[in-house]
């Protein structure tokens, strides 16, 4: 391959898929006290055992990719003159990207030739994972490179993502509810369902009485708003692998869809949604859920 394609770990895929697709990981890290945990998919550390910290009250704190990192890494590829593709976590929800786009300045004045493109994905988890993904499968088809950016560029816009969480708590600790709102909420058993929107944001969109109503919605989202269910759809889970199955059957049985990947939430994005969350992400004409 003459060729870089490299993510985040903001794409929530497996390192196995990584590996097995010579994709380059740039790690987020999540902090649980004095315990670091280098976001590298699942490879050195137990998902499982991260969510079980989060149950029992745990509050991680996250950290981006930093310039440096990015800078030694696009340097070496400059000096061997091979041409880089990155697509990052939302700079909407991250300053991973932007810490990219600063290094690939700073490399740009060492090797003005070099060919360092950084895609803001707009997208998250599953997203972040499912643009990787159509990307790979698009290069695979014969495409350039050069092709192969601005489909990414273009395919950015199309990736709905639609998710609920159980733990109303994480979302109040990131600002996305109120403190107000998280107590009631739990007392209720409410179950919001989000979405990410064109500018790459997390959106509370409707609030569900339970966890089986939060489910169905997903469900009746994917069937309402998916243009191509010949396209694969991404499921992402917090620790809750059984739900994450009987919704893809779901899809499948219920919706048409042909093909569903699962895969777990990492660390780093789990921090800020908790265990069991649970995210469904796939092509649609439009990003953003209206009311």
């Amino acid at each position: 391959m003459n060729y870089i394609i490299a993510t985040d770990s903001g794409c929530d895929l497996s390192f196995s898929y990584l590996e097995e697709h010579n994709i380059e990981l740039f790690s987020l890290t999540s902090r649980i006290g004095e315990l670091e945990m280098k976001d590298d998919l699942g490879k050195s550390y137990s998902h499982t055992d991260f969510y079980n910290k989060l149950r029992s009250g745990s509050l991680p704190t996250t950290s981006q990719v930093n310039a440096f990192t990015f800078k030694e890494r696009f340097l070496e590829w400059a000096k061997q003159d091979i041409p880089v593709l990155y697509i990052a976590f939302s700079s909407a929800l991250s300053g991973t990207c932007q810490s990219a786009l600063m290094a690939r300045e700073e490399v740009l004045e060492v090797y003005p030739q070099a060919k360092i493109a950084v895609v803001d994905s707009l997208c998250a988890s599953g997203g972040l994972g499912l643009l990787v993904h159509q990307t790979l499968a698009y290069l695979k088809k014969g495409h350039s490179l050069e092709e192969a950016i601005l489909f990414a560029e273009q395919q950015k816009h199309k990736i709905m993502h639609v998710f609920t969480v159980d733990d109303l708590n994480h979302l109040q600790r990131g600002g996305r509810i109120s403190q107000a709102s998280a107590f009631v909420g739990t007392l209720l058993q409410v179950k919001p369902v989000l979405y990410v929107n064109d500018e790459g944001k997390l959106i509370p969109y409707q609030k569900c009485r339970g966890r089986k109503k939060s489910i169905k919605t997903l469900i009746e989202h994917y069937n309402t708003s998916c243009t191509d269910k010949e396209a694969p759809v991404m499921i992402t889970h917090s620790d809750c692998a059984e739900e994450a199955t009987a919704l893809a059957t779901a899809l499948k049985e219920e919706c048409g869809a042909k093909e569903v990947l699962i895969y777990p939430i990492g660390v780093v994005i789990g921090s800020h949604t908790g265990a069991s969350t649970l995210a469904v992400c796939f092509n649609s004409d439009h990003k953003s859920l209206s009311k």
